[in-house]
């Protein structure tokens, strides 16, 4: 044997170490229970990876993301074998990690049931119990070929190796660009092959490295994402560091599913998506239009508080249009097919609106004076959504943008800009999300007009101004849209989750391809900048994300019903009745539950529609003529003079505060 150098990496540490020929990365941390691989040169590696002369070798942690996707991809391979033991026919598709979890396709006969996930994942525990081997192995092409013949889908990506895999559905994590490999998995006493898959890796040392693990649901899903493709079944899992992460994952997901807003917007009757109207396309219930009104009400008068103008433009266009502004070459896919409304002219549905808003500028002679110009519309788009991807009201296919273009000098940008998101984020914070970060997409660099000069001055001027701001700044190259880069406001909701909220993007594209000019202080034509802004995103996608984000349970300015008033007894009704008139003329949404039901089945019936005040009133309230108040909390204040009732709905209301 001979000495063999290495460097161990931890942080901002390094450490020189001799090790022996034949080390692997598993006697390098050994007794480190939390170490799953090996990071080499930046190449993720088994633990059983033989150190080589001059190595860098960095510990991958389990509860680091590489860790968790080993993990998890190490979990899905269970998870197979589990399938393959139980359905001997069933043929493998992919099994890569994702988000909190993974999933595995398989082609077979009939679809899974929930029992057989019951099945299957009793097969995972015992698999894990045997403390199977996870044993890497290289292969040539006609070797892999052999080994899986009856595997036709992995044959399919042995085909698919280098340039063509990564851009397939998950085969990246199959083959990869560079050699084949094959993982066997090994018995722990014999060493004999228990099951094998091609996969890239790395993987955990063995099956029992797999702490905590649940299988979720069964979905159909198309071969490599693609509907041309035949449809397999796919069964997706979730897997932790701890049983304790297992757990409170999964009491989030319950938590989650009690907030999805596709059923409380049936629960509390907000709106609806027709079948015989179509996927993608809601519509709002009286409820629904109270929250969505208010909400553009108090959007509307901040806009105009803050300089901004408001126009209206059609739900339709000459494709002209479209070839002008460069969206039929890069967004055809997201728009819908054209219309024959005029003989030889194609007319699209909008997908977006700031071509028009260009139009607008662009109707007469404009000013250095006119700058900045705030142009400011809820327009109506439509975008084409694959039914696998339509989502209630978060992803869907006709949907109302609070959009807005401003038009400005280059000495004005960077000012407009940091107005711009200063205003953006006070105005979510009105609406009650607090928790942001914000993203700085950039150039794709396959899929962009203009010059690098250009994206390079306007994303410097982006990321100066997000930094103005004092929160997180996380890059995102490649997101940007063709025409400019864009900072995103990204909100966490009250159960953690993250959402994209408003995008601000810096253009100076469009005013190019539209020659749009104003006239400077000295009499020259000039270029204005153009800075596209939306601020919910899409009111729909806003909607459900406030909806979710309170659970329903909307802050009483929010709040379709902000009092119900609930009779002790049938006497009680006139009493108020005349304290609800009283009450809406002062602008207050209330209403006086006049049934025959009980007045307990009353009090459940306002707790179930989620209303932020009962109003409630005896004999004795209407001897001293005063009300009862029962709080959404469950608490209740007694004897509350009228005017002082009404006084505190509306103090609650005007300060837009939770109760």
């Amino acid at each position: 044997m001979s000495d063999v150098r290495v460097t161990v990496q931890r942080d901002s540490e390094r450490e020189e170490r001799v090790v022996t020929t034949g080390t692997t990365a598993a006697d390098l941390f050994q007794g480190e229970r939390s170490v799953v691989a090996a990071r080499v040169a930046g190449e993720l590696k088994d633990l059983a990876y033989e150190i080589a002369e001059g190595d860098e070798v960095e510990p991958v942690e389990i509860t680091s993301e590489d860790g968790l996707n080993i993990l998890r991809h190490s979990t899905a391979h269970v998870m197979a074998q589990a399938v393959q033991e139980l359905f001997p026919d069933a043929k493998l598709g992919i099994g890569p990690p994702i988000k909190d979890g993974f999933y595995y396709d398989f082609d077979v006969e009939t679809p899974f049931h929930p029992d057989d996930l019951k099945r299957i994942e009793k097969k995972m525990q015992e698999i894990q119990k045997r403390g199977q081997k996870f044993a890497r192995r290289a292969v040539g092409d006609d070797a892999a070929r052999e080994e899986l013949a009856d595997e036709p889908y992995k044959l399919e990506l042995i085909g698919l190796k280098g340039s063509a895999a990564e851009a397939a559905e998950g085969a990246s994590a199959e083959v990869g660009a560079g050699e084949l490999t094959i993982y066997d998995n090994l018995d722990a006493k014999t060493g004999e092959l228990c099951w094998k898959d091609l996969c890239r890796g790395p993987h955990l040392p063995s099956t029992r490295a797999i702490p905590a693990f649940k299988l979720m649901r069964s979905a159909a899903a198309y071969w490599r994402g693609s509907e041309k493709n035949k449809q397999l079944q796919r069964i997706y899992g979730t897997a932790w560091p701890t049983k304790d992460e297992l757990k409170a994952h999964l009491e989030f997901l319950a938590e989650a599913e009690k907030r999805d807003h596709r059923k409380l917007g049936s629960e509390l009757d907000l709106f609806s998506v027709p079948e015989d109207i179509g996927s993608g396309l809601a519509v709002f219930h009286p409820k629904g239009g109270i929250i969505r009104r208010v909400m553009e009400d108090y959007s509307r008068r901040r806009h105009e508080e803050s300089g901004y103008e408001f126009v209206y433009t059609p739900h339709a266009t000459k494709g002209k249009l479209f070839e002008k502004s460069g969206h039929l070459d890069w967004y055809a896919d997201g728009m819908y097919p054209p219309m024959q409304l005029d003989e030889g002219v194609d007319y699209y549905l909008k997908p977006m609106n700031c071509p028009m808003h260009n139009l607008i500028f662009d109707a007469r002679g404009r000013s250095y004076r006119e700058l900045p110009l705030r142009l400011f519309e809820f327009g109506t788009v439509y975008r084409y959504e694959k039914s696998g991807v339509v989502h209630g009201l978060t992803r869907a296919r006709g949907f109302t943008q609070d959009d807005a273009h401003i038009y400005c000098t280059r000495e004005q940008m960077a000012d407009e800009l940091d107005a711009t998101l200063t205003f953006v984020l006070d105005l979510l914070r009105d609406y009650g999300l607090t928790d942001f970060y914000l993203e700085l997409s950039t150039k794709d660099p396959e899929k962009f007009v203009g010059s690098d000069e250009t994206w390079e001055e306007a994303t410097e001027v982006l990321r100066k101004v997000a930094e103005k701001q004092g929160l997180p700044l996380v890059p995102d190259p490649g997101g940007a849209a063709f025409y400019g880069p864009k900072i995103s406001v990204q909100t966490k909701d009250a159960i953690g989750r993250t959402w994209q909220m408003s995008t601000i993007q810096l253009d100076f594209n469009l005013p190019e391809r539209f020659d749009l000019e104003y006239t400077s202080a000295d009499g020259s034509k000039q270029r204005p900048v153009m800075i596209h802004r939306a601020l919910f995103g899409s009111i729909e996608r806003f909607f459900a994300v406030l909806l979710e984000h309170y659970a329903g349970a909307f802050p009483a300015w929010l709040a379709p019903v902000q009092a119900t008033c609930i009779p002790i007894g049938d006497a009680h009704v006139p009493y108020l009745q005349e304290f609800a008139a009283q009450a809406k003329a002062k602008g207050l949404r209330i209403e006086v539950d006049a049934s025959s039901d009980r007045m307990q089945k009353k009090i459940r019936n306002a707790q179930k529609a989620k209303v932020p005040f009962m109003v409630i009133a005896g004999d004795e309230d209407m001897e001293a003529g005063a009300v009862s108040f029962r709080y959404r909390d469950g608490s209740q204040k007694n004897g509350i003079p009228r005017d002082e009732a009404i006084a505190e709905i509306l103090d609650i209301v005007e300060r837009r505060v939770q109760v």
